[in-house]
């Protein structure tokens, strides 16, 4: 297959890069700026995950730093095949230098996959780690075929760190450790779900029993079935990995059919402020995990903003509450205004992926550095993990609510506000 990079390899030798059709195209003069492409769930169930683009784009763009870069945006529609036909549009037309990607593995690994086939380095976030590696090997379930990849770099947590914050949580809670859970049939609720390397081997290694009723489709309208073995299960704890949307049809229902457990904590579905406020009061102390926060000790390598100037940034010119993907939306372009200045040809994939191996860079995310610490070897040539912390939705007299973070036990540098509660 001939892919872009062995068309810039082509062309080097002539002073000429190559594009779509074979077609001669001026190489990038002194002084063109940096095509970066960056593939978002703008609308569609998951594009509470974009909400923030706008803002930190803008933001980027508006550094002195900013000012080398264009940036390519494509929405993909929260679709895994139109986020894969966006990148290689990105690639073969638009000819970027760098892919960046973000939020959950539906949208970042066809992504990343389709970066790796054609030979365009790629950083990604906001995936659980196992999903995003995983997912991407052509046998899932053989971890001997399992292979690193050449282009592909991602940063986040692993299942293992949720599974700790989450365990770590419920503990302050006197419950009977039965846990019911909710996994879609999809890339992170297959990952999660899958009963030798997701959530069921840790949960039982703290104690906890999970009770797991299958897979559902993501848009689901009757969450019945599993509520209803919750029940029967006598589960007081519920949890899973949940797109926003759905996670709202099931607490209504579960509210509706008298299921009231003590703790539910779920991961993607009520990351964010919007969703927990359709709730109502149903809303409050709901739990997830933490992924950044206006409260974590971290700084800009762009701006020097801590996360909470960041945070009252964004209010202030959004006049939204601040949501978790600001900060690693932010991250993404700390990493690309650090990998690009360190590479000498940004046509180069394999400089531009040498140089992101490489990578030593304290952003508003935290120490995001490719050195295999705390993952294992067959994933630590592309994997690096940020830390990970649990909260609780708080909600306030107007209505409004505050993320509370109830447990640190796994990045103590990161302050908790509370302990904690167990739902009404």
């Amino acid at each position: 297959m001939i892919t872009r990079r062995k068309l810039l390899k082509a062309g080097a030798a002539t002073g000429l890069a190559y594009g779509l059709g074979g077609l001669a195209a001026p190489a990038i003069a002194q002084g063109a700026k940096i095509k970066l492409g960056y593939v978002s769930p703008q609308t569609g169930p998951l594009a509470s995950f974009g909400e923030s683009d706008a803002y930190n784009i803008a933001s980027f763009l508006a550094t002195e730093a900013g000012k080398n870069f264009e940036i390519i945006v494509k929405d993909s529609q929260s679709n895994p095949n139109r986020a894969a036909d966006v990148a290689k549009e990105l690639i073969l037309s638009d000819e970027i230098n760098l892919m960046l990607v973000a939020s959950t593995p539906e949208n970042t690994n066809p992504v990343a996959t389709t970066c790796e086939a054609e030979g365009i380095p790629c950083i990604s976030t906001k995936a659980p780690w196992q999903p995003w590696f995983i997912g991407q090997q052509g046998n899932p379930g053989d971890p001997q075929s399992w292979k690193p990849f050449d282009f592909a770099y991602h940063y986040f947590w692993g299942l293992e760190d949720v599974i700790a914050v989450f365990t770590n949580m419920w503990s302050q809670l006197d419950t009977n450790k039965k846990v019911g859970g909710l996994f879609p049939n999809d890339a992170d609720g297959n990952a999660w779900g899958d009963p030798n390397v997701g959530l069921k081997p840790g949960l039982a290694q703290a104690g906890f029993d999970l009770l797991d009723p299958g897979r559902y489709q993501n848009l689901t309208d009757d969450f019945t079935a599993q509520v209803n073995a919750f029940k029967d299960g006598q589960c007081d704890i519920i949890t899973g990995v949940v797109i926003p949307p759905d996670f709202t049809t099931f607490w209504n229902q579960a509210k509706q059919q008298g299921f009231n457990p003590k703790a539910v904590t779920v991961a993607k579905a009520i990351l964010f402020p919007q969703s927990v406020e359709t709730l109502g009061a149903a809303g409050h102390n709901l739990s997830s995990e933490v992924w950044w926060s206006a409260q974590h000790p971290f700084k800009s390598s762009l701006t020097g903003q801590s996360a909470g100037e960041l945070a009252a940034d964004f209010t202030a010119k959004t006049g939204r509450p601040w949501t978790q993907p600001i900060g690693f939306i932010h991250s993404l372009f700390e990493m690309a205004t650090n990998v690009m200045g360190r590479v000498d040809d940004v046509t180069d994939a394999e400089a531009v992926a040498a140089a992101i191996a490489s990578s030593k860079v304290d952003t508003i995310v935290g120490r995001v550095e490719w050195n295999g610490q705390g993952v294992p070897p067959f994933a630590a040539k592309n994997v690096t993990k940020t830390p990970l912390v649990g909260g609780q939705w708080r909600r306030k007299d107007d209505g409004t609510f505050d993320l509370v973070i109830v447990d640190n036990k796994t990045a103590p540098n990161i302050p908790t506000a509370g302990k904690m509660e167990a739902l009404a």
